[in-house]
């Protein structure tokens, strides 16, 4: 018998934003860190996160639904998962990205129409402003930012600490280096290593917040960057984590030759980000993330990991590699 085709697939993909600002909205709440103390009812739940009693019950019973939450005997917890990820006081909070999403591209992505007819960006630069210097100026919006960039790149961090091979290296440099989750996990991971993160001047306080809390200050140091204008800073290794989608071609082969130029004989440049396969079929998020950078930027756009090591061996690279990390993200290494 043929297979009965059904609108299902269509309706729950069209609608797939309900889900997701449902979740965005839990994590502004807290809601996910107020149970990591322990279930609650729901009476306890809409007092504490101060909620209107008409919609609380939907919400929580949504979130369970969507396997967000667990409901047992009328008390609601955490999932495994959200128990770990999504409470603000364990290190491996990765909610921060969606603290983001949720205060800024959730409404910008409502103009995604209009950005695939003009080519144009959606977000602060659609109202004369600039995506960075807008991020970079307001205080409470940098921290969001910044810690966004570390949820984004926690688990990639133990994986590319795990993958890549960091015996015979002793010293790195992580361009865009945000908080310093990457070099923290880094650091940690492998005792002999020493690290820099570089990011525009304004970062560094937050970046040595950061690193300090974890006891690193010794080993992981910041520099002031402007890698339009200034040379890289040496190191065996060369990272370049959700860098390279933020600009044009033109940019990202100046960045590459600029970290080419950075590296000694045998040096490596490690490229990461949700890379997408050279089919373009099968890393939705990576193709997602591309449209995203429509969004954001403007000339920013995702590219397969053949895209990325034909551009590598085009600035010099004599070989190079493409690795998956973790979920969507892949490694590009280049070694000169």
């Amino acid at each position: 018998m043929a297979q009965e085709v059904t609108p299902d697939a269509i309706m729950q993909l069209g609608c797939g934003y309900w889900g997701s600002k449902t979740l965005l909205s839990a994590v502004e709440l807290g809601l996910f860190t107020e149970l990591a103390r322990g279930p609650l009812a729901l009476d306890d739940i809409r007092t504490r996160l101060n909620l209107h009693e008409r919609s609380v019950r939907d919400f929580l019973d949504a979130l369970v639904a969507l396997g967000m939450l667990i409901r047992e005997h009328g008390m609601y917890a955490n999932t495994p998962a959200t128990d770990l990820y999504l409470d603000r006081t364990k290190p491996t909070y990765i909610g921060g990205m969606l603290e983001m999403m949720s205060a800024r591209l959730f409404r910008f992505w409502a103009d995604l129409t209009e950005g695939l007819r003009t080519g144009q960006p959606q977000n602060e630069v659609k109202h004369g402003g600039e995506l960075f210097d807008t991020l970079y100026s307001d205080p409470r919006r940098l921290e969001q930012f910044l810690s966004a960039m570390t949820g984004l790149s926690l688990g990639i961090a133990h994986a590319m600490a795990a993958k890549f091979s960091w015996s015979q290296c002793r010293s790195f440099v992580d361009i865009g280096a945000a908080q310093g989750g990457l070099p923290v996990v880094l650091a940690q991971t492998h005792k002999h290593l020493t690290g820099v993160g570089a990011d525009l001047p304004v970062v560094r306080p937050v970046f040595e917040r950061y690193v300090a809390s974890h006891g690193l200050q010794d080993r992981l140091k910041f520099a002031k960057l402007d890698f339009f204008n200034e040379p890289l800073p040496r190191a065996d290794v060369i990272i370049m984590g959700h860098i390279l989608h933020d600009w044009d071609l033109p940019t990202k082969k100046m960045l590459l030759s600029k970290a080419f130029d950075a590296l000694p004989a045998s040096g490596a440049l490690i490229v990461f980000e949700a890379i997408i396969d050279d089919e373009r079929r099968s890393n939705a998020f990576g193709l997602l993330m591309s449209l995203n950078m429509l969004i954001e930027t403007r000339g920013g756009f995702d590219y397969t990991g053949a895209d990325c090591a034909a551009w590598m061996r085009e600035t010099g690279f004599k070989q190079t590699r493409v690795e998956h990390l973790s979920g969507p993200d892949s490694m590009v290494i280049g070694v000169k």
